[in-house]
């Protein structure tokens, strides 16, 4: 680069998508959108596999700007169709690996959703499975004995609203945080309702969560189906509902996959790994059943 010339050198093909994508973040720059390290280098991913998707599709969707004055966008088409699903319908399952913004666009979307007015409340829970629901033998009160479980809800809400706002909205009750067992016998009504690690619920659980579900909510429920941590023969929640419900058209399951990550550039090639290793162990286990 020279002053404000680029050259790009290299196959014509790989020329052609270089000039698109570059292209298409000017345009987006030019309409005021403040691109990150992080959201050009997910797009240059994109374009890297010889795909030459309309990246302002998404990037240049704003779900919401953060009390840093940081806007938060989908960042893959898996994402946008995620982040749709969760503006049109009741209820959306996210299901994906670790760093897919499964949890943190429910949130985001959530919180745009109460600044509008579209819901009066939104709560968040998971299961704390590590506890087995039973939180007596952890020191403190009930609040310190269950916040290791809850923190990742708590970090993305503090990264996007400012403290005084955040405070006040506990203390009203505007914002709830609460573990999976605390849900059953409640009815919710216009309330953004988040399940967390949905893969570590019981089938019953998951059926208890979704029947809360009253006029005017929406429910979000993301999880990893590769992280399961249920004790031994306890068959997971997520998994049963992806059988149950897939005959009803109004309830989408979004799937992420390690293209759509979004954390460090490592991450994407742990996940990769992992299921390198898991096909090889399948593979061995099949042999060993063959023989």
């Amino acid at each position: 680069m020279r002053g404000n010339v680029l050259t790009i050198h290299g196959a014509d093909d790989a020329r052609a998508s270089a000039v698109d994508l570059l292209g298409q973040l000017e345009e987006l720059a030019s309409e005021g959108r403040i691109l990150g390290a992080a959201e050009i280098a997910q797009a240059a991913k994109l374009f890297a596999k010889g795909e030459r998707p309309d990246i302002r599709k998404w990037l240049g969707d704003v779900i919401l700007v953060t009390s840093r004055r940081r806007s938060i966008t989908p960042r893959s088409p898996n994402q946008k169709l995620y982040v749709d699903a969760m503006r049109s319908r009741d209820v959306v399952f996210g299901i994906g690996p670790a760093g897919t913004g499964k949890t943190y666009l429910a949130v985001a979307v959530a919180v745009a959703m109460l600044t509008r007015g579209d819901v009066r409340k939104i709560i968040l829970t998971r299961p704390a499975v590590e506890a087995g629901e039973n939180l007596g033998f952890l020191p403190g009160d009930l609040a310190e004995k269950i916040d290791p479980y809850l923190r990742p809800l708590y970090d993305a809400l503090h990264d996007m609203l400012d403290p005084g706002r955040l405070g006040r909205y506990f203390e009203q009750g505007t914002i709830e945080i609460a573990p999976l067992a605390f849900m059953r016998g409640r009815t919710l009504e216009r309330a953004f309702i988040i399940l967390d690690e949905a893969q570590n619920t019981t089938r019953e659980q998951m059926k208890m969560f979704l029947t809360r579900i009253g006029a005017g909510s929406r429910a979000v429920i993301t999880g990893d189906h590769t992280q399961i941590d249920l004790p031994t023969g306890d068959a997971s929640g997520l998994l049963a509902v992806r059988r149950i419900l897939r005959g009803i058209e109004e309830i989408p399951f979004v799937e992420f996959d390690r293209t759509d990550v979004v954390r460090h550039p490592l991450v994407q090639r742990i996940i990769e790994a992992y299921e390198v290793d898991e096909a090889r162990r399948r593979a061995r286990q099949q042999e060993r059943n063959g023989s």
